[in-house]
């Protein structure tokens, strides 16, 4: 019932907030989003997703191999495809990946470590986007440019906290500081050991490269002609609220945030809101192969069923006869 209620309540929460959108501005700006969407525009975005998606998978095979998971980059290119897909269309943003987690642990033998695995990796990246963004956000003008500052202490003071405080309930209960130590042993092996993190420092950058290439994109379709230097702490800015799961398939913060970023830099909300909708646009578009990856499961499990179906009815006639 709590899991209903939270979602009741985001699917609300996103509705109200591009109510008011469409209240205040109008139809016009998601409307002009999708209006400079040409072939392509959308051929360009699926290139620069094909890239993107090849780095996450190879991110991802680097921190379940050293976690001691087999995987091969074929198949976690092509279950990060599927993962990609369903965070685009469910409410979340992160139930693919859920899907990813459970699915190559269930294949490999151990689901904990399995659905680890992906928070891991998605854990870096976010990390990686995070401090980048933050580093960006300190070097060049922007509406948050002040605040900044305020915002990384606060972020080391809080990591430090949560330490000191860990290290206290640690000492406090045998079990719980073992389960702390094992943890933190884990990370250091999936991402922080000599082996693991260059390569995943690597693509997480390429990663975000790909992202903000796509924003890129998306303001030059939406009519927005600003310089990169100045579109690039903006499009950080609005990459970090698309990251928060409490959208419904993508929608929802991304455009709040980048109505508003966009208006304190003063461009308009309109053309913030513009550039948002041909982002989302394009990135479903770029997940498609996606789609494809479910469906080519699909029918193989349903093939197998047939044929399990026929070679029992073969069975049975024969025992018959």
């Amino acid at each position: 019932m709590r899991r209903r209620a939270w979602t009741a309540t985001r699917l609300l929460g996103v509705a109200v907030l591009l109510a008011v959108l469409l209240r205040k501005l109008g139809a016009d700006p998601f409307l002009d989003g999708l209006r400079g969407l040409d072939p392509g525009t959308l051929l360009a975005a699926t290139a620069i997703g094909a890239v993107t998606t090849v780095c996450s998978a190879w991110r991802w095979r680097v921190v379940a191999r050293a976690l001691g998971l087999d995987l091969a980059l074929p198949a976690a290119t092509a279950a990060y495809y599927r993962s990609q897909f369903l965070n685009c269309t469910l409410p979340g943003g992160v139930l693919g990946d859920v899907h990813r987690g459970v699915r190559h642990g269930v294949g490999a033998g151990d689901l904990g470590l399995g659905v680890r695995a992906v928070v891991w990796e998605r854990a870096a990246g976010q990390a990686v986007q995070v401090v980048l963004a933050l580093l960006v956000l300190l070097a060049l003008p922007s509406p948050v440019q002040g605040a900044v500052p305020l915002v990384a202490l606060a972020g080391a003071a809080a990591g430090a906290a949560v330490l000191v405080t860990g290290r206290g309930v640690a000492g406090r209960s045998a079990r719980l500081g073992r389960a702390l130590r094992g943890t933190a042993a884990e990370i250091r092996r999936a991402v922080l050991q000599p082996s693991t993190w260059p390569a995943v420092l690597l693509a997480s950058l390429l990663v975000v490269g790909g992202l903000l290439g796509t924003f890129l994109l998306a303001a030059r379709a939406a009519g927005v002609h600003a310089p990169p230097l100045q579109l690039l702490p903006l499009a950080l800015i609005v990459l970090l609220a698309a990251a928060v799961p409490l959208n419904v398939a993508g929608w929802g913060p991304r455009e709040g945030v980048a109505a508003w970023v966009f208006a304190a830099a003063g461009w308009g909300a309109g053309p913030g809101t513009a550039v948002a909708t041909a982002f989302g646009v394009m990135t479903l578009v770029a997940t498609l192969p996606g789609a494809a990856v479910l469906l080519v499961g699909w029918l193989r499990v349903r093939w197998r069923g047939a044929r399990s179906a026929r070679v029992l009815a073969e069975h049975g006639t024969g025992a018959v006869g």
